[in-house]
């Protein structure tokens, strides 16, 4: 039977050595309070410590002073396993010093491994992460020096089939954000940009004997609708209300509490922008490609858009009329509206469905995805991208091996180099004021995101899309499929790849 609980008692039910599952997406839904009052417990005790955190999409606020960013900082976690780092600035950091064990597996995979610890099974099978560096015979999920589980990720075969298992702790803890609590307990998501793994977060907690605490705006007396109810009241061990400041229009607009009309999309997008701090980058670089990308678009495509340079296909999309005629879908569980980026990302506007992060993952490990827009940090001779991290800093996977591993046709939007690349177009012609410090295109990537091997053996059509020319993915590796009017093509592209390439 659940009690109305204080922060400070509520988290009073987490002890040493607790593993703990967060229903976060980035920076949105985090249960704030909850995280705030574990430090001061632990920062005035010591206590809980020795914790494990599971996330499938992360955790954070943007602001290494916020959320858990600080009793991670203090050393009250051992172990972290995220699909994205994103929203966590000092935490990254900190796992690049090997202050504790990290781990970073595909968002869907961990996903799909807590749904599967809610219905008794220790871990789930799937094709996704074969040949990429999550993949044990390639480097394995640890991302420090002090990483060495090797439970986390296993390869497998199944009726004469490659698999990677995904097996994750026993979750004790369940950590929610939801939004209302009725008299019986039960927990609705109204006014919730998304619910995630919430009810399998729950499910797999009970299942372990562990405690489910959840952070509500309110309390009502009325129940709420059956279907609405994503948590049943007898999953729930602790309530914690927390009265919300109101989020204003632009908020609202991203959880469903009106209709938007397809046609107000832009609107609500700048609305968000100027509330969040968040705008857009007009560049000639992200123009270019944004429009030669669009045109891989057909009508009654299901598609996904990455963060970045791909952002720049959706402007496109609206002005050649064809967003009208495509649905988008983001990793959180929106389909049929418009993703909202930045600190919101996550969100979407106008969404004509909104369902478990779970199910999402579902579709595009089964190929649901027409198409999808990428970014990419490296590609390399063969056609492999490293999408994850750079030399000296870590975001993670995230939902980019789960969305490209069997989409039928995958765009990589990038530039061809970085830092210092400066671009004019007049006339329909492009030019190359200033070349980037960093070459995009390299012998090896660093780190494996996306498998040239298994695209071709999925037989999926690959495209790399930049400011001055487009390559396509061929069994002989990348060929030269484009070069755009003012290009030359030996002086801008040839002569600056460290390998050859198909013609």
């Amino acid at each position: 039977m659940f009690k109305i609980m204080s922060p400070e008692e509520a988290v009073g039910l987490i002890q040493d050595g607790s593993c703990i599952c967060v229903n976060s997406f980035l920076g949105i839904e985090n249960p704030v309070e909850l995280h705030e009052a574990i430090y001061d417990s632990y920062s005035k005790t010591g206590s809980p410590k020795n914790l494990t955190m599971i996330s499938s999409a992360g955790f954070g606020l943007w602001d290494e002073n916020k959320n858990a960013e600080r009793y991670i900082r203090e050393g009250a976690v051992d172990k972290l396993i995220c699909g994205h780092f994103g929203a966590m600035p000092s935490t990254k950091k900190l796992v690049l010093e090997d202050r504790f064990e990290s781990y970073n597996l595909p968002l869907g995979c961990i996903s799909h491994a807590i749904r599967a610890q809610a219905g008794g099974i220790p871990g789930a099978l799937s094709k996704v992460g074969l040949d990429i560096f999550v993949d044990p015979r390639i480097e394995g999920p640890g991302i420090n020096n002090i990483s060495k589980d090797d439970n986390l990720v296993k390869l497998v075969e199944v009726d004469g089939e490659e698999f990677l298992y995904y097996k994750l702790p026993k979750i004790d803890i369940a950590l929610i954000k939801g939004t209302a609590a009725d008299r019986r307990g039960n927990i609705s998501f109204d006014d919730m940009y998304m619910s995630g793994d919430a009810l399998s977060i729950c499910q797999a907690a009970k299942a372990n004997g562990g405690k489910v605490i959840v952070q509500v705006d309110k309390l009502v007396r009325k129940p709420t609708r059956p279907r609405n109810a994503i948590i049943p009241g007898c999953l729930v061990d602790a309530i914690v209300v927390v009265e919300q400041e109101p989020l204003g229009s632009g908020y609202e607009a991203l959880t469903g509490s009106f209709e938007i009309p397809s046609g107000q999309w832009e609107m609500w997008v700048e609305i968000i922008e100027r509330l969040s701090s968040s705008h857009r980058q007009n560049s000639a670089i992200a123009d270019i490609i944004g429009r030669r990308a669009n045109q891989e678009l057909k009508e009654g495509d299901i598609v996904n858009i990455g963060v970045g340079i791909p952002e720049s296909v959706s402007r496109y999309a609206k002005e050649t009329g064809i967003l009208n005629k495509i649905t988008l879908t983001v990793e959180s569980g929106g389909v049929g509206g418009f993703p909202a980026s930045g600190p919101v990302f996550g969100a979407m506007i106008g969404a004509a469905s909104v369902y478990d992060m779970a199910n999402q993952f579902d579709l595009y490990n089964n190929g649901g995805l027409d198409i999808c827009f990428m970014g990419a940090l490296e590609v390399d001779k063969q056609g492999n991208v490293n999408a994850h991290r750079s030399e000296n800093a870590f975001a993670g996977i995230g939902g980019f091996a789960n969305i490209t591993a069997k989409t039928k046709v995958v765009v990589f939007c990038l530039s061809f180099t970085a830092k210092g690349l400066f671009v004019e177009e007049q006339d329909d012609k492009i030019k190359i004021l200033q070349e980037g410090s960093i070459p995009k295109f390299v012998d090896k990537v660093s780190s494996i995101s996306f498998s040239a091997k298994r695209a071709l053996q999925n037989k999926q059509r690959v495209l790399y899309i930049t400011e001055r020319c487009v390559f396509e993915l061929t069994d002989k590796g990348l060929k030269l499929s484009e070069v755009y009017p003012g290009i030359d093509k030996e002086r801008d592209i040839l002569s600056k790849l460290p390998f050859t390439v198909n013609e």
